[in-house]
């Protein structure tokens, strides 16, 4: 089992659990040949290869590979959400499993710290749909909603964030990603997984 972390400053672990955020962009696991320029790149398909990966594979104008990219998921996958265990704990309904949970978890790095929990620990799970590749500036306005922004009132808000109103649901997704990833990632425009996802439980 894997696990796979959402940004929860700005609440989206919990608007995945809310069954609001449908899919998230990803970097890539790995990139074949590391210095291929992405500029060749004329068509992309997607397919398993002899090994079982995922992968998809880039050709030139001239139906030539021109490498291959290796997502970190793959369609199908059961993936766990990480949590705290502090956060887990708290959701836990049965005393006597909570008090031993907190007994057995309380003074490991996982306890305030989701990115050092054992992913068979985690209770709540998506499964990824579908995957596709694109510059991250190609988003649609449908996909931004679906990466959890809010409409309200003709406006669009970040997730739980009713502050700042943007125009259109790319604009509010531009501010979210310089904000969860990298600085600056949105006007390098970088090629990423856009996953599909649904929640399991």
């Amino acid at each position: 089992m894997r696990k796979i972390l959402f940004n929860d400053k700005y609440s989206l672990t919990q608007e995945v659990l809310a069954g609001n955020k449908t899919m998230t962009r990803r970097s890539f696991a790995r990139f074949e040949p590391d210095a291929r320029m992405f500029d060749e790149i004329y068509n992309i398909e997607g397919g398993f290869d002899d090994k079982g990966r995922w992968i998809f594979t880039l050709y030139n104008e001239n139906g030539d590979i021109i490498g291959d990219l290796i997502p970190h998921y793959k369609v199908g996958d059961i993936v766990a959400i990480a949590q705290s265990y502090k956060t887990i704990y708290a959701e836990m309904e049965d005393k006597d499993a909570a008090e031993q949970f907190k007994k057995e978890y309380e003074n490991t790095a996982g306890w305030n710290n989701k990115m050092f929990v054992k992913a068979d620990l985690l209770p709540h799970h998506i499964r990824i749909t579908d995957i596709k590749i694109e510059r991250l500036q190609d988003i649609s306005e449908e996909d931004a909603l679906r990466e959890g922004i809010e409409e309200f009132c003709f406006d669009y808000f970040l997730p739980n964030d009713y502050s700042k109103p943007f125009l259109m649901p790319r604009d509010a997704f531009a501010f979210l990603i310089d904000k969860v990833g990298k600085k600056g990632d949105w006007d390098k425009n970088p090629l990423v997984a856009a996953y599909t996802f649904e929640l399991v439980d």
